[in-house]
């Protein structure tokens, strides 16, 4: 009941704060807009808005969700809030596939490591020199070789593995994240698209997509395989840009230790 309750005080102190148009808002006395004027705005009865705001609604569709949050005018994170106190998630748009300037400058900081920038489905969007000297120059790579979900599940001859982890529990992680990031944007075509071809190329993705466990990104150890110097073990770094939202990936590895110095040759 206590959200139900958080919803209709929520829809009355939005109700209160729109602004009325027409010569209607002239000389009223209470501000914001009448329940005759929502419902007339949200195209529902005025009978169904009084039931919403008195807690006796008890599961407004998510049509019916959109349709109060346009006809109040709501900003997007209101939205969203409107959508998680009735225990759904606001469908978002497309999901972002640029780099921010926040990221770039973030990014042009990190410019002794090994860093690339994906997108929230795991697309490829920019990448460093010491990147590629570490992992070959993804220039190379086109179509869905650019998206390390497709990568991780479709191309046997990996260069980075786990190196304290299964294999299989670093791929749950990503097929949470792909699901996720459906879930919420589902009208992103290329992100279903992605999921679609996933579930018929990889036999062990559709497994674990159809099982839904879920494993958490970390900070961990990687084995990276270079063609010249062999085996380096490094740590990889996941930073998350929460809004709009990215993943920033970074190798490095302790100072001093046999690693960095391989590293160095890699990055020279």
């Amino acid at each position: 009941m206590e959200s139900l309750v958080g919803l209709a005080a929520l829809i009355r102190a939005w109700r209160d704060r729109a602004a009325p148009a027409g010569p209607t808002a002239r000389g009223r006395r209470a501000p914001g807009l009448r329940r005759e004027e929502l419902a007339q705005r949200a195209g529902l009865s005025v009978d169904y808005i009084i039931r919403l705001e008195q807690g006796r609604m008890r599961h407004p569709s998510p049509q019916v969700l959109g349709a109060i949050a346009r006809a109040l005018g709501l900003s997007s994170d209101e939205t969203e809030l409107l959508y998680r106190v009735v225990g759904l998630a606001a469908p978002r748009g497309p999901i972002l596939r640029q780099v921010p300037d926040s990221v770039s400058r973030l990014t042009e900081r990190l410019a002794a490591f090994p860093v690339a920038v994906y997108s929230a489905d795991w697309w490829l969007l920019r990448w460093n020199a010491r990147w590629a000297a570490l992992l070959g120059d993804p220039a190379d790579q086109t179509g869905r070789n650019r998206n390390l979900v497709w990568q991780v599940f479709t191309d046997d001859r990996r260069r980075v593995l786990p190196a304290d982890r299964p294999l299989a529990e670093f791929q749950q992680a990503l097929t949470a994240d792909l699901r996720i990031a459906v879930a919420e944007h589902p009208e992103d075509t290329r992100v279903t698209g992605l999921a679609t071809a996933l579930r018929a190329a990889s036999p062990l993705f559709a497994q674990q997509w159809t099982a839904g466990h879920t494993a958490r990104h970390r900070t961990e150890r990687k084995r990276v395989l270079h063609p010249d110097l062999g085996e380096l073990h490094l740590d990889c770094d996941v930073l998350q840009s929460p809004d709009p939202a990215v993943n920033i990936l970074v190798y490095s590895a302790p100072p001093g230790s046999a690693d960095a110095a391989l590293l160095e040759r890699v990055l020279a």
